[in-house]
């Protein structure tokens, strides 16, 4: 029972809590209601300066996203976009288009914290504070009403009291005159006591008229006295207290709102992380390991076994000068060679039919030249269709158009069309020439390989074409069917040597064309330039030759013009 009677006390002083009232709690405290609604008012401008810092994070946040994601961005023609090729790099490119769309759902937010929060509480702030002034402006009339109504209930009362001190100074005097009369009897004192009589009369009169207003006043006061503290305080601090009601209702929606407007994005923000992690697994390791292999695979063969060289022969003379000086030449062209894989090549000029590169890479990237070819063709043919349309409207309808101003664009599509064909022509026997020579070299490897299955040891004459597939400077170049083997040559001097002393002269040549040897193992030359020959054409399509003792290399057989010395010796001098 105890604990029931506590409980029913407990919700009636909370249903007396919510239901109290400023205007019979706080009816003197009017200065305090002014400090705290100022502090509320204040309170909401802070929450407010606070949501528009929040909006400016989330914007230069936003900002700094984009920016990061546009760094990152592959350039357009650049080594980057190639690297996109690869499902890493495909799923990084993913993860910064998810990025950049999660900067914009920051963007929203902050817009959204703008135009929901900050607007609505700026207009509502400036209603309050007019709100505000209104309330105490007549809280304030009213106290100075009931102060007036005070000071004039202390007028009167100062009135009656002096007033009835007046009356009572009259009526002491008027006794005492009339005391002296029954004294003396004397006739001028009768008539000093007669006026003395009037005088207290008047003046108790007065004192009577005084008390009266008095009453009056203190009438009137006490009625303006309840009014205000019964009536209109409790009405102006009721309303006073509904307008604070109303800021803390304001001020909670905001920040139901502040955290809806989070809300309603994070659906965005989800789906955006959903992007970034199935981007992650969208990466194929075993998938990016075979596009290396598509991208760097080059099609030739490893180098074969090196033969063996036997220099004991040089010591056997009856080996003709013109053996000894081949024998040097060749020595040294195969090992050049057959160690070209190995050796590190500065980056020639790449050239239209991709000749530069090995057979592989080349059919790649004539097959790719092809395909943009075959679009850019396409969409002249679609440009030109679609203006023959529209010269065949305006033929059929001149108001719409001159059909003749058609014509030139057409004439120029037409001009486009056929040079485009003439590329993909072009481009297509290039590739034609290159599919073909990786099949049938596939054809002779598959065989190749067979023979060796069947007789357990590889074939010998492989070594030797298989080395002459590339140029000097590691571009690739036609198989003319150099000979399948080398020939033994004598030499009186042992490789340390050989490079050490230059080789002597066989003839001179003229340069036919200008040849710019950017390649190592080249040189370049100018048109009508002579040089010196140093060792001729073995098959691939190469000449060595000779400027001065400094300078020497290979330029194409097709670019001079050969004059031999039958009676050269090695003797001739450098240039």
């Amino acid at each position: 029972m105890d604990s029931n009677r506590g409980i029913l006390t407990l919700r009636r002083n909370g249903r007396e809590t919510m239901n109290c009232s400023w205007g019979t709690e706080l009816w003197d405290q009017f200065d305090n209601l002014e400090k705290h609604t100022q502090w509320g008012i204040e309170f909401v401008e802070r929450y407010t300066k606070f949501v528009k810092e929040r909006s400016e994070i989330e914007l230069n946040y936003a900002k700094q996203i984009r920016n990061l994601s546009k760094k990152y961005q592959p350039k357009k023609n650049s080594r980057e976009e190639e690297e996109y090729k690869y499902s890493s790099c495909r799923a990084f490119l993913m993860t910064l288009n998810e990025l950049n769309d999660y900067a914009g759902q920051h963007e929203i937010v902050a817009e959204n914290l703008n135009t929901q929060i900050l607007s609505e509480l700026s207009r509502y702030i400036q209603e309050l504070k007019a709100e505000r002034k209104s309330h105490f402006h007549d809280g304030r009339r009213a106290q100075q009403h009931m102060e007036n109504s005070w000071k004039q209930l202390e007028s009167s009362k100062r009135r009656f009291e002096r007033d009835c001190k007046e009356a009572d100074r009259a009526q002491h005097y008027f006794e005492k005159m009339d005391a002296d009369i029954n004294v003396t009897k004397a006739d001028v004192e009768k008539r000093c006591s007669l006026k003395a009589r009037q005088q207290a009369q008047i003046r108790h009169q007065v004192a009577a008229d005084s008390k009266n207003e008095y009453l009056s006043c203190l009438q009137k006061f006490n009625k303006d006295q309840s009014e205000h503290y019964y009536t209109l305080i409790p009405l102006i601090f009721q309303r006073i207290q509904e307008m604070e009601e109303r800021r803390i209702e304001r001020v909670g929606e905001s920040m139901r709102t502040y955290a809806d407007v989070d809300r309603r994005v994070l659906p965005i923000v989800s789906k955006c992380l959903d992007g970034m992690n199935k981007a992650a697994e969208s990466i194929d390791p075993k998938m990016d390991t075979k596009q290396v292999v598509e991208t760097y695979k080059s099609g030739f063969e490893p180098p074969g076994d090196v033969e063996f060289e036997d220099y004991s022969l040089s010591m056997r003379r009856a080996v003709s000068e013109s053996s000894f000086l081949n024998a040097r030449g060749e020595s040294r062209r195969r090992s050049r060679g057959k160690l070209w894989p190995f050796i590190k090549r500065n980056k020639g000029t790449s050239s239209e039919d991709y000749s530069h590169l090995p057979p592989e890479q080349r059919r790649k990237k004539l097959q790719a030249k092809l395909n943009d070819i075959t679009k850019d063709l396409q969409k002249e043919m679609d440009q030109r269709d679609a203006l023959a349309k529209m010269k065949d409207v305006y033929m059929k309808n001149p108001h719409m158009g001159d059909p003749s101003s058609v014509d030139p664009r057409l004439e120029e599509i037409a001009h486009n069309i056929d040079k485009l064909q003439q590329e993909a022509q072009k481009f297509e026997s290039w590739l034609a020439d290159v599919e073909g020579k990786l099949l049938e070299k596939g054809d002779v490897q598959r065989r190749q390989s067979a023979h060796f299955d069947s007789h357990g040891h590889a074939p010998v004459g492989n070594n030797c074409a298989q080395n002459r597939e590339s140029s000097p400077d590691g571009s690739y170049t036609e198989d003319h069917g150099v000979e399948n083997q080398f020939k033994s040559r004598s030499t009186e001097f042992d490789d340390e040597f050989d490079d050490e002393d230059p080789l002597p002269t066989i003839g001179t040549c003229k340069a036919l064309y200008p040849f710019e040897g950017q390649n190592e193992g080249t040189i370049s030359m100018a048109e009508g330039e002579m040089l010196y020959v140093i060792e001729e054409d073995k098959g691939d399509g190469w000449t060595r030759v000779r400027r001065n003792e400094d300078e020497e290399g290979y330029v194409p057989t097709s670019y001079i013009k050969l004059y031999f010395d039958t009676n050269a010796k090695g003797a001739m001098t450098y240039i």
